[in-house]
């Protein structure tokens, strides 16, 4: 055996400068050029679909069903229609729709035209709603007639104009044409052979989603080009996704642009099937009658399922595949889901890191345990994506990872291609966010021995109802201005139907007049979105540290209770 010795000096006697030092041999002549580089767009997974599988069944909502070649043709029409009306490369566009084909198209659409899709929680009231399309700067709003009301009222709001496109779906309740022109006649303007060009920056923004974060005001979140790319190739690769995909969209598709499942079921060519509202009226009837193999929901949504009315469960033979994400799901909401069919997979993440960055991914050792043990351990948020570079829990101050004990506490961290590239024109909030070269998550946990994370606590105390992040200052902020509010804190509370739900603790001025629970949440529905209400009110003193920090931890444990 021939030893070789190796000696690195990075100073050698001579050398010349960076500048002038010659480029190592896998450089030289070795170049980037149309040949072997393209920057990353999930846009390409459409354009490969079309071409793969033109005649099957892309996307099916109500009686309307598309073929991958008659999608890719409306997704250019969109495009070339929004540069039509004046969309350039960084424009925004926004959209206020529920889960349908519409929507879908405009996750195409949208940056075929070069232009960045924000996509508005239909949840939201008319002031934060005006927020979000002054400070995105929408150009365009395409609207779907069942949220008329609060567009008009948030219309009314904004001091600019902005083109309003109605989309007047048939299966619609209610509402009225607000816009200039219908999204039908305003995508048959454009040319169904549009050539779109891809981005010539993958770190281009082609989203941008607004999170509530710890203040009342919400922050927008950008996304690229490479990071919607490659979060939708790693939720194919971790849920199975593959060409007889069938997938029933029951998460909102605004909700972290579907968890970029919007792009990742075009991916594999796989059928999009829209409702616009996961009523498991519509669900049950829906798993066998197209075989849907894979559904994505909140805690939220399961319990739905669960506690459906016996006359409205259908019964299937197939298994179908759901991944879950916010709260942990119960162990008793995995086993009730396993008994109806169902194959729960457990997913955690953040409005930053495009919705899901870690999976709870199976063990077969894990076959042999009790069916509570084992649904224990699939509660968990456990290891990060293939598509993420890395995952830990440290100390947010010395950035130190914890033992793998299960037990020493720290925050959740995560850094690589698929987190956000920041808060849209807030550099600070940006700055502290990515701070040590990774995104500091606010949520504290553990890691257990085997290497999976387990998260405990939010430590900015963020409520997560439905799937919904609400922030607890926004709620206090809209006690504190009622005239007989003195003291406020507002804390999560376990909810059977929710997930979690606020629930405020409230201490009333002296000499106040009588004020009820009711009073209070009346007072609410007033000041915010109706799924931040406080669902719950306590009145009295408010525990406090020496220095009259309010102890929210203490009001937690009491909350558990209620």
């Amino acid at each position: 055996m021939c030893a070789v010795s190796i000696i690195f000096d990075h100073n050698p006697e001579g050398a010349a400068d960076s500048e002038n030092m010659p480029m190592n041999i896998f450089e030289s002549g070795l170049d980037k050029n149309a040949a072997n580089y393209e920057p990353l767009t999930p846009l390409s997974y459409l354009s490969r679909s079309a071409r793969v599988y033109p005649e099957k069944i892309a996307v099916i909502h109500g009686d309307q069903q598309y073929s991958y070649a008659q999608f890719d043709e409306r997704c250019r029409r969109l495009a070339s229609a929004l540069i039509g009306a004046g969309v350039e490369t960084g424009d925004t566009v926004a959209v206020m729709a529920p889960n349908g084909a519409p929507m879908l198209e405009t996750h195409y659409g949208v940056p075929m035209a070069g232009a960045v899709l924000n996509a508005l929680n239909f949840r939201l009231d008319a002031a934060t709603i005006a927020f979000i399309l002054d400070h995105g700067e929408a150009k365009v709003l395409l609207t779907d007639r069942e949220f008329s009301p609060v567009i008009s009222e948030a219309l009314g709001i904004l001091s600019k104009d902005i083109l309003v496109v109605d989309i007047d779906d048939a299966l619609a309740r209610g509402g009225e044409l607000i816009g200039s022109v219908n999204y039908e006649d305003f995508l048959f303007r454009g040319d169904g052979n549009f050539q779109w060009q891809p981005p010539t920056d993958e770190w281009q923004a082609i989203t941008l989603n607004y999170t509530s974060g710890t203040t009342g005001n919400p922050k927008g979140v950008v996304y690229h080009h490479r990071g919607a790319y490659l979060n939708a190739l790693g939720n194919a690769m971790v849920f199975g996704l593959s060409s007889d995909t069938v997938y029933l969209w029951t998460l909102p598709m605004f909700h972290c642009n579907g968890w970029t499942y919007t792009w990742g079921v075009t991916a594999v060519g796989g059928t999009h099937v829209c409702i616009r509202q996961p009523d498991p009226a519509l669900i049950f009837p829906i798993i066998p009658r197209y075989r849907v193999t894979h559904m994505c929901g909140a805690p939220i949504v399961l319990n739905m399922l669960i506690h459906a009315p016996a006359d409205t469960k259908v019964a299937f033979e197939h298994r179908v595949e759901v991944a879950t994400g916010g709260a942990a799901p119960p162990s008793a909401v995995i086993a009730a889901m396993e008994q109806m069919g169902f194959n729960v997979l457990h997913l955690y993440g953040l409005t930053e890191t495009y919705g899901p960055a870690t999976v709870c991914a199976w063990q077969t050792s894990w076959n042999g345990l009790e069916s509570s043990e084992r649904t224990s351990m699939m509660a968990r948020q456990g290891v990060h994506y293939p598509t993420l570079e890395g995952l830990m829990v440290a100390d947010p101050e010395t950035m130190r990872p914890v033992p793998a004990d299960g037990e020493s506490m720290g925050e959740l961290m995560v850094r690589g291609n698929t987190v956000m590239k920041g808060y849209l024109k807030n550099p600070t909030a940006s700055y502290a966010a990515l701070a040590g070269g990774w995104f500091h998550t606010g949520d504290l946990g553990v890691v257990h021995g085997d290497g999976y994370v387990e998260v405990k606590d939010r430590s900015k105390d963020i409520i997560i109802s439905g799937g919904e992040n609400i922030s607890s200052l926004e709620v206090e902020e809209a006690l504190y201005k009622h005239p007989e509010v003195m003291e406020a804190a507002v804390v999560a509370k376990p909810d059977e139907k929710w997930g979690e739900s606020p629930c405020a603790f409230v201490t009333l001025r002296p000499g106040a007049q009588a004020v009820t629970d009711e009073d209070i949440i009346q007072w609410c529905r007033g000041h915010m979105a109706a799924y931040k209400i406080p669902k719950t009110v306590v009145f009295g003193p408010l525990p406090k540290t020496s220095t009259g920090k309010i102890q929210k931890f203490v009001l937690r444990e009491r909350a558990e209770y209620l």
